[in-house]
């Protein structure tokens, strides 16, 4: 069901590689609220999804950039501003990668060369591209940034990896970026932690597949999907929520503030 949510409104969303992910599932949703914006990924990850697919659906334009280059988003903010006929009123940053994760390489046994550039694309991306909208004033008043973050950014899950100081990190520049952009610019900051999901990124995590099971156990609402979680960001980038900025926000069905379930109980005193 559409209401006409963001009708009027342009933005920039990162991350969308297949109709699996949750940027994917976003920017259709924004498609039908009737919201207009920009595609981008970095060149390697566009090569390996199908985002022309959902620009043809949308009506959108790709713009390649690499997220962790100055450059690169210097030039996508200008071009999308252009393409997009003025200001930019909401952005998902949807972007991780762990190289450690990816080789297999324990928490205990990390090669920094691997860390650094997983926080790079993972966390500092998020800064690089918020002061990269906010030296060229390119947000709206009243404008929505949003990126996606889990919960491992707070508690230990330990085939998390790197990736769980990245989400902290990601969280962190959230909340410190957000009172200069919402001070100077009216312009909202928020992160939204959801439940773990099986998008094609997710499953690259070991384990993966045990915290999706647990997760749904634990949760009263059971586990918030990915198009769930792109109805929760289309409420983030409407004007419905005008004054929510600085928050990590859990949209995981209750997980966050269970401490047990019943159906854990059961599991674990099963004869």
């Amino acid at each position: 069901m559409s209401y006409n949510l963001l009708k009027g409104k342009r933005g920039i969303i990162f991350g969308a590689l297949d109709e699996n992910s949750i940027a994917w599932k976003t920017a259709e949703r924004i498609h039908e609220e009737g919201g207009t914006f920009v595609l981008t990924n970095a060149p390697v990850a566009m090569r390996l999804g199908q985002i022309k697919d959902l620009a043809e659906k949308t009506g959108s334009e790709v713009i390649p950039a690499d997220a962790t280059s100055e450059e690169d988003l210097a030039n996508l903010v200008a071009k999308s501003v252009e393409i997009l006929g003025g200001k930019i009123d909401f952005v998902l940053h949807a972007i991780g990668m762990s190289v450690n994760v990816r080789k297999g390489r324990s928490y205990t046994d990390e090669k920094y060369d691997f860390t650094n550039k997983g926080w790079d694309v993972s966390a500092l991306s998020f800064h690089k591209v918020m002061q990269s909208l906010y030296k060229a004033d390119a947000m709206a008043e009243w404008g929505s940034i949003v990126a996606l973050t889990y919960m491992a950014a707070q508690r230990v899950f330990p085939d998390y990896n790197d990736m769980a100081d990245n989400k902290a990190y990601l969280e962190s520049v959230a909340r410190s970026f957000g009172y200069f952009f919402g001070k100077e610019k009216n312009v909202r900051v928020n992160t939204i932690s959801q439940s773990p999901t099986p998008t094609t990124a997710g499953q690259g995590v070991k384990g993966f597949g045990g915290f999706i099971s647990y997760a749904e156990k634990m949760s009263p609402l059971g586990n918030a999907t990915a198009l769930e979680c792109a109805d929760y960001t289309v409420t983030l980038f409407s004007d419905l929520t005008r004054k929510v900025t600085m928050q990590n926000l859990f949209h995981d069905g209750g997980f966050s503030n269970t401490g047990v379930s019943q159906e854990v109980i059961e599991h674990f005193t099963e004869e």
